[in-house]
């Protein structure tokens, strides 16, 4: 069944894939329709999420959200589909870091880095900054049910010096990179839900207090790596602008979960200052504290 997935729905994603950006946007503006106004995809949930984190803004101010955030959720899906045939050129126009030199640092001081981002803007071309570095990127994912789609992003990510590892493979292989004398820069998006039973850290997020992943900044003090936020900007449709900025060149040096609340404030002014970039339909607040 898997295959047979994969073979009656990838030529589809390969037609998207090819079309010039003016089409994509227009299927992107289809798509909205379909996932907003006739199938709901997540809404309620989007709903519940935006009442909870800002009880002050008022339904209209929160519908409008909604609305703005489906039309960016549709574009992120399509720019996804896009990467399977988007040229460097294309990606590198779009998708621009504004302090490339901050990772250019630590590659010139040969040391391997942690990057830690949230589900915000636009983190699915982040790794076209490869071609601008000498590192080994790798970024840790939760595999896909299907093998066959599994193989497909790990495939189009490979294209750019860029893998995808789970969880269990993430220290078993950068601890080898490091003994070989790899250099490595690791994607954290450490803004998601930890098991509640495996919860070692809570703080507030967006005002509720949650259990925080930790795993990033765990990661960055075994293996001593420094450790660097990345905000993206939406600049307009279709183009993103990339900022980085150091919380740790000395995890070790930091108290315990002192760089994982760093970046969740950096998150919180993300948000605030454009919320409907932000991937409102996972159920962050669902072990919330009441």
């Amino acid at each position: 069944m898997q295959l047979l997935a994969f073979v009656l729905i990838y030529p589809f994603l390969w037609l998207v894939s090819i079309l010039p950006f003016r089409l994509l946007y227009a299927v992107s503006d289809m798509l909205f329709f379909l996932l907003y106004h006739v199938v709901g995809y997540r809404k309620k949930t989007v709903e519940d999420n935006l009442k909870l984190v800002f009880p002050e803004k008022s339904e209209a101010e929160r519908k409008q959200i909604t609305k703005e955030f489906f039309h960016h959720l549709c574009d992120m899906i399509l720019e996804a589909i896009k990467s399977m045939n988007i040229s460097v050129e294309d990606m590198r126009a779009r998708y621009k870091f504004t302090n490339i030199e901050v990772i250019k640092a630590f590659e010139k001081q040969n040391k391997s880095i942690v990057l830690m981002c949230a589900h915000y803007g636009s983190w699915e071309w982040i790794f076209i900054i490869q071609t601008y570095v000498k590192f080994r990127g790798y970024a840790i994912y939760k595999r896909l049910n299907n093998k066959y789609f599994d193989k497909l992003v790990r495939d189009i990510r490979a294209r750019y010096n860029s893998y995808l590892v789970t969880t269990k493979e993430t220290i078993p292989t950068l601890t080898e990179n490091m003994k070989n004398g790899i250099l490595t820069m690791n994607g954290f998006v450490s803004d998601q839900t930890p098991k509640k039973e495996k919860a070692y850290h809570w703080n507030t997020f967006m005002g509720i207090e949650v259990p925080i992943h930790t795993g990033a900044e765990m990661l960055a003090k075994k293996l001593d790596m420094p450790v660097i936020f990345f905000s993206v900007k939406r600049v307009k449709r279709g183009f993103y602008e990339t900022t980085f900025q150091t919380l740790a060149e000395h995890p070790n040096e930091f108290k315990d979960y002192e760089i994982t609340d760093q970046f969740l404030k950096l998150v919180e002014n993300q948000i605030h200052e454009a919320p409907q970039y932000y991937l409102w339909t996972h159920k962050r607040w669902k072990h919330r504290k009441v």
